[in-house]
């Protein structure tokens, strides 16, 4: 059911494929603890335990795509934090592949973005919402998630966790959700996770152990959804309200605030234009 790409074979990445887990996340860093080298992808199709932000639950019905990969990284922990824009435009790129229409992804051939015309000929676009959603059309149909630990060598493991919504998507949420087969696209989680594979190897390469942050930064914000719009962004109970700047080097969230200034974000819930406006005003009414 599931396999790596060529290329991600050619580059030394290995595969265990799963039924079904408990979280495919917990079982990396199992291989961790166990002293596993990295470059390690754990895959199923079922995920009864999983995470995500803030100890949320995930739950991956059967026929959906949970992955995790392992690996060794050779920066330090908030360099390490930028994988999680490497693991978005590898999940952007890759379910490029399965969007109806004309192919205009955001790979490294420099193009601009990931629209893609779909089955009534209006563009379909595929966005990254900070810090960790892949969202169409304004609803989530993946979502990442990276822990890390410390190796006994000083070197730090990282585990990213990586669902896709393929047959089906969570109902009744505070947000909107979306998978692949609701769009009309006919894939399989392991046709999915063959195509991220092979995205990964492209966009970790970029990113070269950190040196290349510069140049991720740039294709994130190519599909960076609410870009230049209104936001509110709460943080540990309070709410931050401005316009969508950039993210910086470090991959921090940068509002920019009435009067111009510019407040960075390591953490916290995003709500964009209307759905800021609405939020900001029922967190005013819960302050009074």
């Amino acid at each position: 059911m599931f396999r790596l790409s060529s290329q991600a074979i050619d580059n030394g990445y290995r595969l265990e494929a799963f039924d079904s887990v408990g979280s495919t996340n917990a079982l990396v860093m199992d291989r961790a603890r166990a002293g596993d080298p990295g470059r390690l992808w754990i895959a199923s199709t079922r995920q009864e335990t999983g995470r995500g932000r803030r100890g949320r639950h995930w739950h991956t019905p059967e026929g959906n795509l949970a992955a995790s990969l392992l690996l060794k990284v050779r920066a330090d922990p908030a360099i390490a934090a930028t994988l999680g824009f490497v693991a978005g435009l590898s999940l952007v790129e890759a379910l490029s592949h399965f969007m109806p229409g004309e192919a205009i992804g955001i790979g490294l051939d420099g193009a601009e973005d990931a629209h893609r015309a779909g089955h009534d000929g209006k563009p379909l676009r595929m966005e990254l919402k900070w810090p960790n959603d892949a969202i169409v059309e304004g609803a989530k149909l993946g979502g990442i998630l990276l822990e890390s630990m410390l190796c006994d060598d000083g070197q730090l493991m990282v585990a990213t966790g990586i669902g896709v919504n393929v047959v089906a998507h969570p109902e009744a949420l505070d947000y909107p959700a979306i998978s692949l087969a609701a769009l009309g696209i006919e894939a399989t989680a392991g046709d999915v996770f063959t195509a991220l594979s092979q995205a990964w190897c492209d966009h970790e390469a970029l990113w070269d152990d950190g040196r290349g942050i510069a140049a991720i930064r740039d294709l994130w914000l190519k599909c960076a959804a609410g870009l230049g719009s209104p936001v509110a962004v709460r943080v540990d109970g309070t709410v931050i309200r401005g316009q969508f700047e950039t993210i910086d080097e470090f991959g921090r969230f940068v509002i920019r605030d009435e009067v111009g200034a510019l407040t960075r974000i390591s953490a916290g819930d995003v709500h964009f234009g209307a759905v800021a406006s609405v939020r900001s005003a029922i967190d005013d009414m819960k302050a009074s």
